[in-house]
């Protein structure tokens, strides 16, 4: 029976059962998340509206659900690793959702959802006597495959003591405080800054190769010295300088947190001027080359600019 409360600390999180989890969102994190509960030992309960990924899941030895509602009826744990905010909303608390089932006593949330949608979807949970963690994560598809994911978790103390130990299979986690949208908060401040290497990075390398100067050298100058960041240690090596642009994570989804981490600084009442010329260059690329693109091809939408093409497809041997 639902108890009403008005937020997670008021419910009764003891002997949660946390060998059977539900999981909802079996995307690039999903996947490799999900088949590591596995491999941890965890019975896991899926589902996804696609259904090759449902299958993905279902060939790495996870039990297959029809509907949110139908995972949150056989699992007290849930997790969902979901694209967008009003995603995690519908399978929250829409008529089909977690809401919906018989069994559901905690909630995880995994994706960047913005502080606000997870303040308002933790209420209402809570009315109901599901207690809501927020917890996404950061480290990209090659993190959550290595276990190596930055694990941020807010949620009742109680809460995080029962969640630690399941969310550790994703790598480390840190444990942000207990207010629902602290965490992403945190994962925002993220995200921008990583924005912002991948932008001002890709900036610097084409005016490099506009001057005459080799990609390649630029990079191994770079990451040698003080102009060293998270887009010339992983981006450009292993997605950008070889054209193949494939790391997993599509441009329209940077561009959406970054649009969360602005509109949180604004209900902050707080400028942010270097994070607004970002969300330009984020905006810009949207625009020219849409939502599903690699976001390491924002550097596509800035050559043009100095009409050069920064590196060669297949390797080392190219530049400009």
């Amino acid at each position: 029976m639902d108890t009403p409360a008005t937020d997670a600390s008021a419910i009764d999180v003891s002997a949660l059962d946390t060998r059977r989890i539900g999981f909802i969102g079996i995307g690039n994190m999903g996947l490799p998340m999900a088949s590591r509960l596995i491999a941890a030992g965890h019975e896991v309960i899926a589902h996804d509206r696609d259904p090759a990924a449902a299958r993905a899941i279902a060939d790495r030895g996870a039990e297959l659900a029809a509907s949110a509602a139908e995972v949150a009826s056989a699992a007290e744990l849930v997790l969902a690793s979901l694209p967008r905010p009003e995603a995690v909303r519908a399978v929250a608390l829409g008529a089909d959702g977690v809401l919906a089932g018989t069994r559901r006593r905690v909630f995880v949330d995994l994706s960047t959802t913005g502080p606000r949608t997870t303040r308002e979807i933790a209420a209402e949970l809570a009315r109901h006597g599901v207690a809501m963690a927020d917890s996404p994560v950061s480290g990209g598809v090659a993190g959550a495959r290595a276990g190596s994911l930055a694990v941020m978790l807010a949620a009742p103390a109680a809460l995080r003591a029962a969640l630690t130990p399941v969310l550790g299979v994703f790598g480390r986690v840190f444990e942000i405080g207990e207010a629902p949208g602290l965490a992403q908060t945190m994962k925002l401040v993220n995200n921008l800054l990583s924005a912002t290497a991948i932008a001002a990075t890709s900036e610097a390398v084409v005016l490099g190769v506009k001057a005459g100067l080799d990609p390649f050298v630029m990079i191994d100058v770079i990451n040698a010295g003080s102009g060293r960041n998270t887009a010339s240690v992983d981006k450009f090596p292993r997605s950008i300088l070889n054209r193949r642009f494939d790391h997993g994570f599509a441009l329209g989804l940077m561009a959406k947190d970054v649009d969360l981490c602005l509109a949180e600084a604004e209900a902050q009442h707080f400028p942010m001027w270097i994070g607004a010329a970002v969300k330009q260059m984020w905006t810009h690329a949207l625009g020219q080359g849409g939502p599903d693109q690699d976001f390491t091809a924002l550097i596509k939408h800035i050559e043009p600019w100095a009409g050069v093409t920064v590196g060669r497809q297949g390797g080392r041997d190219g530049d400009a």
